[in-house]
């Protein structure tokens, strides 16, 4: 009887073991089916890559040749959304100079917009669009400050996204480099200017010691000829005489 009421509790504590590990290797599993399907997600299927190039084929571009002062991105999106469904917007910011004459001069110191490019969903909506708008007066609230300005608008066709991403970036990398040989040319400029500076100073040294050993062998002076050795010589000649004086003036004493 003893022995088996001995094994009932370990049979028991056997059982309870089990479920545990069981969780814990369902938990340790988790992460690696999370890892699993994430990378699922990351696949495209056939159809899917053929629905989002016929979505990409389908948008149009219409070009802002010109975007009233003070009118920003968030509001011609107000604008033109009303006309079709809209994509990406990208608005050229004004030149910085051009912004700091202003700000100079008392005009408004907010960011103006040069040109714009506007993504429609459906290029037939947009070539429709640029074709109604263009020549038109952005109309709105009689107090705006665009109301009387016209609309400047191209369809562009056969223009795509990618094209003004490249045209951008290739803008950025020329700029980037006028900017670095701007800068190098400034430097070369500023080393030349300083070299100038030390050969100038070297050749007024040099022809203030050739006035003073001329005038000295003029008069004769033989105190005038050694300051004119001890000028040529440096600063450490004219100390030595200096001293030799001083010693003379000792033994008159």
């Amino acid at each position: 009887a003893s022995p088996a009421s001995s094994d009932g509790p370990l049979q028991h504590e056997d059982h309870q073991a089990e479920p545990q590990e069981a969780q814990q290797q369902q938990l340790q599993q988790q992460p690696e089916l999370k890892k699993k399907k994430k990378k699922q997600n990351k696949l495209l299927s056939e159809e899917k890559l053929r629905r989002l190039k016929e979505q990409h084929d389908r948008r149009g571009i219409v070009y802002l040749s010109r975007l009233p002062p003070h009118m920003k991105p968030a509001k011609l999106r107000q604008l033109l959304s009303q006309h079709g469904e809209l994509g990406r917007i990208y608005c050229t910011p004004e030149d910085q100079g051009a912004r700091q004459q202003r700000k100079k001069k008392g005009g408004n110191s907010g960011k103006n917009f040069t040109e714009g490019w506007v993504e429609f969903e459906d290029k037939a909506v947009a070539k429709h669009v640029a074709a109604a708008l263009n020549g038109q007066q952005i109309g709105g609230r009689r107090r705006s400050a665009y109301h009387f300005d016209l609309w400047n608008l191209k369809y562009l066709p056969k223009f795509k996204w990618d094209h003004l991403t490249e045209e951008i970036n290739y803008e950025k990398a020329v700029r980037e480099q006028r900017m670095a040989q701007e800068l190098a040319h400034a430097k070369r400029e500023r080393d030349f200017y300083l070299s100038r500076v030390d050969r100038s100073k070297a050749m007024a040294a040099m022809e203030l010691r050739r006035a003073g050993k001329a005038a000295a062998a003029a008069t004769g002076d033989d105190d005038a000829l050694r300051a004119a050795a001890a000028a040529a010589g440096g600063g450490g000649g004219g100390e030595g005489i200096t001293a030799a004086g001083g010693g003379g003036v000792g033994a008159v004493g």
